[in-house]
């Protein structure tokens, strides 16, 4: 088989790079290891900058996300039993931020394309940068996938990124975790609440106006025997409880789990014909939601890359906006999580920190700005 671009892996940032391909009459083909049922039940949060929403309206996967999405112009931070709402929209010029899950991305995607475009059930088991070429194994048998370039969409934990050589290694491990529960109860809130609490982090967000989804920071070494649902909704009462009557509506837990909490850059993001993109080149700790954005962005420049030629100025380009993204999502997890290992000196500059956002519009406008993502020229 030949094509012109191969694509490992068909989470959002493979599929939608196969889609922005198309819209510009470079073929590819989406080697993906798991069968289709395995993609489109994956558990993922999903909180979409505008610019993401506005490139999947381009590429014709708009209409169930402007059916079911739900908009927010704004968002509260909840410390010392108070809310402070950040007026995002207000800050940014108009921009907002959308809920809509990344299983539901995979599904339109996947709706999307033409037959025989995505191979499920087929295993990278090679990738030689230079030819290139992808070698992988379907049904059994091996295969090889000639191509003009490579694109590495397949995660942490894909082939991609152990196919760069001699790369450099950005890492960081945070001494916090997220349980995190899919819970079937309307939400109790109409924007997202972050909540910075002396006992951990708790943040609500949610699915759809039947589905809510919760966060609590707890420790990387607890296990989810630990955390009954009776437990996990006292919790989340206790952390997010204010003085002004506000009350959390609870309800049957559907999904649990812990995620530990991780930055992750590796540089740079091409070795030869291979280009990485999303997961396979950076992690961020969730609580700035940047992550599926970063990917989305990563496939958008690198089709206009493969389109105009740009291809030398992708790593560098790429990594700029790679690290402001990483700066924010440090920035949010150390203002809002609770260090118990930090002294009274150290909390108290937190609690200040915390104040200095919400009571000055240059702050709360910098974090805005982030929230809801740059316009990046690349330069």
């Amino acid at each position: 088989m030949r094509t012109q671009v191969a694509i490992i892996g068909a989470g959002p940032a493979g599929l939608l790079l196969s889609h922005l391909l198309e819209r510009r009459g470079i073929d590819a083909v989406v080697l993906e290891s798991r069968d289709r049922a395995y993609c489109e039940q994956r558990q993922r949060a999903g909180m979409l900058e505008q610019g993401t929403v506005d490139v999947l309206r381009a590429c014709g996967a708009g209409a169930r996300l402007d059916r079911e999405g739900l908009t927010h112009h704004g968002l509260e931070l909840r410390f010392g039993g108070r809310g402070h709402r950040i007026p995002l929209s207000e800050l940014t010029g108009g921009k907002t931020v959308t809920i809509y899950a990344q299983t539901e991305i995979v599904k339109d995607l996947i709706a999307l394309a033409p037959e025989g475009r995505i191979r499920f059930g087929a295993e990278v088991v090679e990738v030689d940068a230079s030819t290139p070429r992808v070698t992988y194994r379907e049904n059994g048998r091996l295969h090889t996938l000639d191509c003009d370039l490579i694109a590495g969409c397949d995660g942490f934990h894909g082939v991609s990124r152990a196919a760069v050589p001699n790369a450099t290694v950005h890492e960081r491990e945070y001494p916090y975790a997220w349980l995190g529960v899919l819970a079937d109860v309307p939400p109790s809130t109409e924007e997202l609440i972050y909540c910075h609490h002396e006992r951990g982090f708790a943040l609500h967000s949610l699915r759809s106006p039947e589905v809510s989804r919760l966060y609590l920071q707890v420790s990387p070494t607890d296990e989810l025997a630990a955390w009954p649902d009776e437990r996990i909704w006292a919790e989340l009462r206790t952390r997010l409880a204010t003085g002004d009557g506000w009350t959390l509506k609870d309800g049957p837990i559907r999904e649990k789990a812990i995620t530990p909490m991780r930055s992750f850059v590796t540089e740079p993001m091409r070795h030869e014909r291979l280009f990485l993109a999303g997961d396979a080149a950076h992690i961020v700790p969730p609580t700035g939601a940047k992550g599926l954005n970063l990917a989305v962005s990563d496939v958008t420049a690198l089709a206009a890359a493969i389109a105009d030629g740009g291809l030398d100025g992708y790593s560098e380009s790429r990594l700029r906006q790679v690290w402001r993204a990483e700066h924010f999502s440090y920035w949010m997890t150390t203002l809002l999580h609770t260090d118990h290992s930090a002294d009274a000196f150290a909390r108290r500059l937190q609690l200040s920190h915390l104040d200095y956002v919400v009571s000055s519009t240059a702050a709360a406008t910098t974090l805005a700005e982030n929230y809801v993502g740059f316009a990046y020229d690349g330069r």
